[in-house]
């Protein structure tokens, strides 16, 4: 039924994409469905262009059919998954090593949707890992400063960003400010990106047993 879900959450969310737009497509399982979707619509005479948050999604789009570009100035709609995401829609982003490349293509994007099946849905995010994006140079310094800001760096074994990066998966207490904890991480010389999604998410379509629900960020504080 997962495989059911984000496939029908992947769906809902291609409905939203129009002849002529910048698509940024996401990386994961449930954003390979998004891409799946949009070569269909592509091979239908959908007519758009795309940026890849990674190589594998490059891979992916090409091999569906879909055209890349460089990341231009702005994107008209991201579509992308999260590990956990909440009903304010913050989210922790991450699992395939791709989030920084993601928040660029996040913050160059006018709407910016989250797909996921209903095991990501959670009513305060915080239980996922964070991972955190250092320069190899840094790693020892950024490690003992995530460990400063009460968390549990863990080094993710054997990978490599498409930067040539490593990333620290990090546990931090339940009652963590993830406001003021994403300032803090970011203010970490050597530490490039982190997975924390507060404010980037215009919209979630969770599909659950079949059923998809769509959460829509207020724009007055989007």
């Amino acid at each position: 039924m997962t495989h059911d879900d984000k496939r029908r959450a992947a769906l809902a969310a291609v409905a939203e994409v129009r002849p002529g737009m910048i698509v940024g497509l996401g990386t994961g399982s449930t954003a390979a469905f998004a891409i799946e979707a949009l070569g269909e619509r592509v091979r239908s005479c959908l007519t758009i262009t795309a940026v890849a948050t990674s190589r594998a999604t490059e891979a992916l789009a090409r091999a569906a059919g879909i055209a890349l570009i460089a990341l231009p100035a702005r994107i008209d709609l991201t579509i992308d998954g999260a590990d956990e995401i909440d009903d304010d829609l913050r989210a922790i982003k991450g699992a395939g090593g791709a989030m920084l490349r993601e928040k660029v293509v996040a913050a160059a994007s006018l709407r910016v949707l989250v797909i996921a099946d209903g095991s990501k849905r959670v009513a305060r995010i915080g239980a996922a890992k964070i991972p955190v994006e250092a320069l190899p140079f840094a790693q020892a310094f950024v490690a003992t400063r995530l460990a400063a800001l009460g968390g549990v760096p863990v080094l993710r074994a054997g990978f490599v960003t498409d930067q040539g990066n490593r990333i620290f998966d990090c546990r931090f207490p339940g009652e963590t400010d993830h406001t003021a904890l994403a300032t803090e991480i970011a203010a970490i010389p050597g530490a490039l990106g982190h997975g924390l999604f507060l404010t980037e998410v215009s919209a979630a379509y969770i599909a659950a047993d079949g059923v998809v629900t769509r959460l829509e960020r207020e724009r007055t504080t989007r």
